[in-house]
Formats: structure tokens, sequence, C-alpha cells
């Protein structure tokens, strides 16, 4: 019994293992953890198949396979999921791998999307290192209208103490 790649408690059978055997991962964060293991235990075969007809057409399984002795996988960490249930279309996770490529330490920070095709979910586009939202403050000085309408001033109605 192997504890699964992806992080969860459980083994590797009775999580990501399923799916590496051919089952259909049921949400996207499923299918990206699965796709963590698969680059963890060298499967470029499923890499391949769990990824959009448009990916692909870049994506080299011989060039996997001859790169993947030389990696060595330490972590993933999943932040964020959205969407991507069974019974959506499309899904988003965020998500920060870390791994050892040769004597390089390299930590991975990736948005990914997920679509359906055929019914099962795919890999079909990511973003690197992704940023959050930048939020901006408006400073209301004391005089200015208030900002909820009311056609007062802002220090006698929603800025009064």
């Amino acid at each position: 019994m192997t504890t699964c790649p992806c992080g969860s408690t459980a083994t590797l059978e009775t999580c990501c293992g399923q799916y590496l055997d051919g089952e259909a991962a049921p949400t996207a964060e499923k299918l990206m953890r699965s796709r963590y293991s698969a680059f963890a235990l060298g499967r470029g075969d499923y890499l391949a198949a769990t990824l959009s007809t448009e990916q692909q057409k870049d994506f080299d399984v011989e060039d996997f396979n001859a790169s993947a002795a030389n990696t060595k996988w330490q972590g993933l960490e999943v932040r964020n999921s959205s969407d991507g249930g069974e019974d959506d279309e499309t899904g988003t996770v965020e998500f920060v791998a870390r791994y050892k490529a040769g004597k390089d330490q390299i930590t991975h920070h990736e948005l990914a999307m997920f679509t359906r095709e055929e019914g099962r979910w795919v890999f079909s586009d990511c973003v690197m290192n992704p940023k959050a939202e930048t939020r901006t403050v408006e400073k209301i000085g004391r005089n200015a209208p208030c900002p909820c309408g009311s056609g007062k001033k802002y220090k006698k109605c929603c800025g009064a103490n």
C-alpha cells in the first residue's frame, strides 16, 4: 500500500490510481490531482490521454518519459478550485507543485483550466504564476457627495460616526 503522490492521505489505489487505470475523474480537481500523480509516477501515457485535443498536439510522450527519470516530485498544494464539479463543463484549479530536476529545486505555480470532451475532464490551458486581482480603495473626502446616492455630503450621511 502506497500513499498517493497527490498529497491526500489515501492510498494510491483508492485515490488517483483508479483514474490512472482508466476510470474517468469525476471533477476537475480530481483530474488535476491524478495528473500530478502521473507526473510523479512517470505516466506520460496518462498525461497525453487527459489533454484536450488542442493540447495533445504539443505533447510528446517520449520527451516526457526521457525527462521524467531526472525529476523528483516533492509535493502538491491545491490553493483554490472553481467550478469543475460533476455537473459543470469547465473548471479551474490553482495549485503549487514542487519538484527537483537535477540539482534545481523548482516551484511550479499554475492556474489550470479544464473542460469536458466527450463527457470526460481534460486539461485545456493554464496561466503560469497567476496574480491575485488588485483591489483598489477609493478615498472619499468628507465634503464629497455620498456614494450611496442620497444626495447628502458623505460626512452627513454614511461617513457620520
